[in-house]
């Protein structure tokens, strides 16, 4: 276990953050599969509107890598432009 003060909240820190990451990072996992699961148009758009911030928020912020959010945004806009 760490001795220095600065190391003690650096754990209290990084254990947060970890924590706040991980909760951002599996509602976009929810939502992207609530997305996938859509049959109405309309729907399926405004949910990705939604859906498209999240990623683009995760890789902002290092949760996941720009490239990854590109790919990702990009699926899911093909998936929705299918619908009828």
């Amino acid at each position: 276990m760490a001795n220095h003060k600065s190391s003690l909240k650096r754990i209290r820190s990084t254990e947060a953050k970890r924590l706040r990451n991980r909760y951002q990072h599996k509602t976009t996992r929810t939502f992207i599969k609530k997305l996938v699961g859509a049959t109405d148009k309309a729907e399926a758009t405004e949910l990705y509107k939604k859906v498209a911030g999240m990623i683009d928020k995760l890789a902002k912020r290092n949760i996941i890598h720009k490239n990854n959010a590109s790919n990702k945004k990009s699926k899911l806009a093909k998936l929705v432009n299918a619908l009828d």
